[in-house]
């Protein structure tokens, strides 16, 4: 279950809606999504959050490219939602050629139907890998300053738990607003 909020911040402080992201399905979707929530370029924060398991804030200011800070980048890469904030440069790797897909004939993640993984692997940690086969790191990912200059510093940020949305709004000073959408 996930629960998205917008908070966008207005000339007349920071005004809080919840969303639905049912037709959110790349993170152009989400930062248009974003864009639409304000009038005038001004910042705008999406909050998304996945059953006590991880969340991820997007930043968007105007026509800037959008910023990412993910809790728990391994619990983000299981979701679809979360897949969506895990981009190539979160992740620091090359850009997947969209052209390679179409060679693509096995879809079920192996390579002519082989098994993915060794039957005698008896490895109890589980690796969490992105779609190109690289690792995606345990633990929070992204730009923890991302709201420091609104009020939370990285420090804060990185203590926050999976219900995170309260103390965000509250150092924004949106927590007022915020409880329209709870």
């Amino acid at each position: 279950m996930y629960f998205a909020a917008l908070l966008a911040r207005t000339e007349d402080g920071w005004k809080a809606s919840d969303t639905e992201l049912d037709d959110v399905e790349t993170l152009s979707d989400l930062t248009d999504l974003a864009r639409e929530a304000t009038v005038d370029d001004d910042t705008v924060i999406v909050f998304i959050e996945q059953e006590d398991a991880w969340f991820g804030l997007v930043r968007v200011d105007g026509e800037e490219d959008p910023r990412i800070y993910v809790s728990d980048a391994a619990a983000a890469a299981r979701s679809s939602y979360g897949e969506i904030l895990l981009t190539d440069e979160l992740l620091g790797r090359e850009p997947e050629d969209p052209d390679v897909l179409e060679e693509l004939v096995d879809l079920d993640g192996t390579e002519d139907g082989e098994p993915d993984e060794d039957p005698g692997d008896d490895n109890d940690e589980e690796e969490i890998r992105a779609d190109d086969g690289s690792v995606v790191p345990a633990g929070p990912l992204g730009e923890t300053g991302i709201l420091a200059d609104l009020g939370l510093a990285d420090k804060q940020l990185l203590a926050l738990g999976t219900d995170a949305l309260a103390e965000i709004a509250d150092a924004l000073g949106a927590a007022d607003v915020l409880e329209t959408v709870q």
